[in-house]
């Protein structure tokens, strides 16, 4: 049965306790700021400092598990001059982790070859089939990058086929990883590593400056454009910007901005996304979907050609072919989200699948059920013999080790692997019916059988009126913004709307004018068409600040995340 989208419940942070505000404004913060410090766990004024200042965080790359022993086999295939193949996936992390390590290695006289695989021929991580063509061009070492730490069968087929196996991942390796020559992972069992969570494209730029390093070539390595491709990787794999994510995404966008590659200046070009300096919106909203379109589409390819290229006129016929791409994707993605919502059954769990589904962007439509619904989400391709999934879930559901479990206890799994709020999985089609009814089940247990609606975090309410025209600036202090650091969240209740006109195909987007007082606010409101109410002006709006680039122009505009009649 089809169901109605459930209402966003908004959830305002609690205030700053008395003691923690005023240690805070004392120290020269304006309260407004030492409440959105606050609501990101910086209560003391020293930890407020060193956090608005910036202070760059680089951990030892020598203190990850495996480092040692993966930079000496390195070296050792240097030395030789011995083939070399970088093994990564296809969404961005994947192709920039890998841009940045093949880039890394040429300087250093390597014969170094790129191996990225197909979405749906070959599917996600290490295959035996990947392992039989390098085997077959002489391959000697295999360096894998965003994978690998569960690819037990293929590194010892590698190994039978006389080739040396280093893995570099970033996922949970519960078994400590397959027996390769180093696993270089901050996440296994043991590690003294100070930070977990490093993306795919970050833990392949602590490799290349280890390697750089052992070799006395520092200097060398940071005069390279490779900050930038680690930024993209963490800004699109949803890393936490804390630590030293914060740093990498911090100085890859500005080596971004100051130094771009061909195909990255061809990129933002053509998003017109460049003139400006880049933050984590450019990346997040503009430059990721193009990548990832390739890989969703066709193949991955095409983008870390773009990654690679230092040639501007193949970055311009490169950036032709994915804005073609990204197009396609967009067109097929909301054709199947339609579709997707008339067949949603409202359970603890969501399952839909069809035919039409392109393996390419199922991932997208789950996301836009999880947003919607509230609740995780399973988009299926479903085909004769082989379905294709793709998860996303909510936070109090770990999606990731409920297709573990389901995996490790039923027929028909062909391969699986994943994150706790986002994984993916091949299965035989004739043992989708006990899936769902598995992965259903574990959902129940864990969260009940009441659907909770979408959660909105709001870091707190005030007055449209009184909101400051400095507080772009302010909120550009917490910069750069993305997960676990979110970009700053208002509501404002009683506002007036005086002008509204929808734009966009079927006017699913607004652009509207908010009043309080004597203040008048410009605002636009994606897919949002058709929430706000007749017969009535007044509106709750809950938004953040930005800027609106027009024609050479910069304007302050609210970005509106939800809106509904006032009362």
């Amino acid at each position: 049965m089809q169901t109605r989208l459930s209402e966003v419940a908004w959830h305002v942070r609690p205030g700053a306790p008395a003691e923690i505000q005023a240690a805070l404004t004392r120290s020269g913060y304006s309260p407004l700021l030492a409440q959105l410090l606050y609501n990101r766990g910086i209560s003391t004024p020293d930890q407020a400092q060193s956090f608005l200042s910036h202070e760059s965080v680089s951990h030892d790359p020598w203190a990850l598990p495996g480092m040692e022993a993966a930079v000496d086999r390195i070296k050792g295939a240097l030395e030789r001059k011995e083939r070399i193949a970088v093994f990564g996936d296809f969404d961005v992390d994947g192709i920039t982790a890998t841009a940045l390590l093949t880039r890394a290695l040429k300087p250093l006289g390597s014969q170094v070859r790129p191996y990225i695989p197909h979405r749906v021929e070959e599917g996600h991580g290490l295959s035996l089939h990947a392992v039989q063509l390098l085997a077959g061009e002489s391959v000697d070492l295999l360096i894998t990058v965003d994978c690998g730490v569960t690819s037990h069968e293929e590194v010892r087929a590698a190994s039978r086929a006389g080739i040396d196996t280093i893995i570099t991942d970033h996922h949970l390796a519960p078994d400590g990883g397959p027996d390769a020559c180093a696993v270089v992972d901050p996440r296994l069992s043991g590690s003294n590593y100070p930070f977990p969570y490093l993306t795919g494209a970050g833990l392949a730029w602590e490799l290349a400056q280890a390697v750089y390093s052992s070799l006395g070539r520092t200097a060398e390595f940071e005069g390279q454009p490779l900050m930038s491709l680690a930024a993209l990787g963490t800004i699109a794999d949803v890393g936490p910007l804390v630590d030293e994510n914060r740093s990498i995404v911090r100085d890859g966008l500005k080596e971004l901005g100051e130094r771009p590659t061909p195909g990255l200046r061809a990129l933002m070009r053509s998003a017109r996304q460049d003139g400006h300096p880049p933050d984590t919106e450019t990346v997040g909203w503009y430059l990721a979907p193009r990548l990832n379109a390739a890989g969703r589409m066709a193949h991955a390819d095409t983008s870390y050609q773009l990654l690679v290229t230092d040639s501007p006129a193949e970055a311009a016929s490169l950036v032709g072919v994915l804005e073609t791409q990204n197009r396609q994707r967009q067109e097929l993605t909301a054709a199947a989200h339609e579709k997707a919502k008339g067949l949603v059954e409202l359970e603890p769990l969501i399952m839909v699948g069809d035919a039409s589904f392109l393996p390419g962007i199922i991932g997208l439509v789950a996301s836009r059920l999880v947003d919607e619904l509230g609740r995780p989400a399973v988009v299926l391709s479903v085909g004769d013999e082989v379905s294709r999934g793709s998860c996303r879930s909510v936070a109090e559901f770990d999606i990731g080790s409920a297709l573990h479990e389901v995996a490790a206890s039923m027929d028909g799994f062909i391969a699986h692997g994943g994150h706790p709020q986002a994984a993916g999985f091949t299965i035989a089609t004739d043992s989708v019916p006990e899936l769902r009814q598995r992965l259903v089940e574990i959902a129940r247990q864990a969260m009940g059988d009441e659907v909770s609606s979408p959660r909105l975090d709001i870091d707190m309410e005030l007055p449209l009126g009184s909101l400051p025209r400095d507080v772009y600036r302010l909120a550009g202090e917490l910069a750069p913004c993305g997960e676990a650091n979110p970009q700053p969240v208002f509501l404002s209740r009683g506002v007036q709307v005086t002008s509204m006109r929808s734009f966009g195909a079927d006017g699913v987007h607004l652009s509207l004018n908010l009043r309080d007082g004597g203040v008048t606010w410009s605002a636009v409101a994606f897919r949002q068409g058709g929430k706000v109410p007749n017969g009535t002006g007044l509106v709750d709006v809950v938004y953040t600040v930005g800027i609106d680039r027009w024609n050479g122009q910069e304007t302050l505009r609210l970005g509106v995340l939800d809106i509904r009649a006032s009362g």
